[in-house]
């Protein structure tokens, strides 16, 4: 059976807007893809393709300056060019895209793959947990009746979002139950079966829901289709951060594991003096949020996302907490008194539980000190990503404020 058509209200298939609107959509997202391709080419393009900083003219090569086009509102349907291929298995048939395209889709968001370096002299950190040195929770522990249940509710994404954060918070609510670990079902242990994955879950009562986290679904290509099968009415919550931000936390997770890798500074580029980013860099990848919310969008509509800031989950948890609550149709038990700000840590930690001795914060290794980037690298990363943040923006009809947020630096 097919994925199920969006509804018109939220931007699905069904959504047709203006011709002339739908043309400056396809015309934005074609040079968008464009940019990407000459990235991925290896900068083969000429030097005037340093950044997709905006892309107001001819979309010609070489005066590809900034995406005013993108200033109308596309459906998310518009992005279907960037569609990521299934299992290759079920692959559907190359698209009129550049084949550089294609490989770029295929490439490097399977966990477990390895991408080179320049030069092929290191292999690039594979697709992996974004809290493989955590432990499980000692929050709302599993009660010894009830019963193993499936998920309803599932922490998708993304990695360095604050994934863990949010997990901690909604597991204080007496009606969740959520697994302390990440199961990565849907991307790693599929082939287990669901009754692998029911018994991973723990045991909960009528009316209590079951959940997991496992940032690596959002950007794995097969997960939205495998959780659709699964149960089609699954709610999905993704946590979504400054692209740039996210990625110097993506790769100081890394550096603390392996100290020897290149500097960001080097992984970040394909030609640096070209100023052409390496988006087949996992780090650089996980970013472009718009073109792995499309993959979703085939098999959910935008009803059963709720995307969650990771900025306000730091400034608001409570705020962000309520949102999260509301969607779940849970009563808004997690609020301001659950919260308490950790000076040393940076974030705020949840205030000691009744029945534990200490409070529930983070461990040793969130909010790790961020190694000093280049200024250039960062605004040349701002410029590549904030197209994409854009699209995003116009997809889920929320304005992140990335952008703001870096000017006001």
């Amino acid at each position: 059976m097919g994925p199920p058509a969006q509804p018109g209200a939220q931007g699905g298939r069904g959504a047709k807007g203006p011709p002339a609107r739908k043309l400056l959509c396809m015309c934005s997202l074609s040079l968008c893809l464009t940019y990407l391709c000459y990235s991925l080419m290896g900068g083969a393009g000429p030097a005037a393709l340093r950044s997709p900083a905006g892309l107001r003219g001819s979309p010609a090569p070489g005066s590809l300056r900034s995406p005013a086009g993108l200033r109308g509102s596309p459906a998310p349907g518009s992005l279907r060019g960037f569609r990521a291929p299934r299992a290759p298995a079920t692959a559907a048939p190359p698209s009129r895209a550049s084949n550089a395209s294609s490989a770029w889709l295929r490439s490097a968001l399977a966990p477990g793959e390895a991408l080179a370096a320049p030069g092929g002299a290191v292999e690039r950190e594979p697709q992996e947990s974004s809290t493989t040195d955590e432990e499980p929770s000692r929050g709302s522990p599993t009660p010894d009746y009830g019963e193993k249940r499936l998920p309803q509710a599932l922490i998708i994404g993304v990695k360095k979002g604050g994934t863990r954060a949010l997990l901690e918070a909604i597991r204080a609510h007496p009606d969740v139950r959520a697994v302390g670990v990440e199961p990565h079902f849907f991307d790693r242990h599929y082939e287990k079966g669901l009754e692998w994955y029911r018994n991973v879950m723990p045991k909960t009562l009528e009316g209590q829901i079951t959940m997991e986290k496992t940032p690596s679904y959002f950007v794995t290509n097969e997960a939205p289709k495998r959780i659709h099968a699964m149960a089609k009415d699954t709610k999905l919550i993704v946590v979504v951060r400054n692209p740039v931000t996210r990625a110097i936390s993506d790769y100081t997770q890394t550096l603390s594991k392996k100290p020897e890798i290149p500097t960001f500074e080097v992984l970040a580029f394909k030609n640096r003096t070209l100023g052409l980013i390496d988006a087949s860099w996992s780090a650089i990848r996980i970013g472009i949020y718009a073109l792995h919310l499309e993959n979703w969008l085939q098999y959910f509509p935008l009803s059963q996302i709720l995307f969650v800031s990771g900025e306000r989950l730091i400034v608001d948890p409570a705020g962000e907490m309520a949102k999260v609550q509301d969607f779940l149709g849970l009563k808004r038990i997690v609020t301001e008194k659950h919260f308490y700000f950790n000076k040393t840590k940076g974030f705020p930690c949840l205030k000691k539980p009744e029945d534990s001795s200490a409070p529930r914060c983070l461990g040793k290794s969130k909010g790790r000190t961020h190694p000093k980037i280049d200024p250039d690298v960062i605004h040349r990363l701002r410029k590549f990503y904030k197209p994409f943040n854009v699209m995003f923006y116009q997809m889920t009809g929320q304005d992140f404020q990335w952008e703001q947020e870096e000017s006001d630096k």
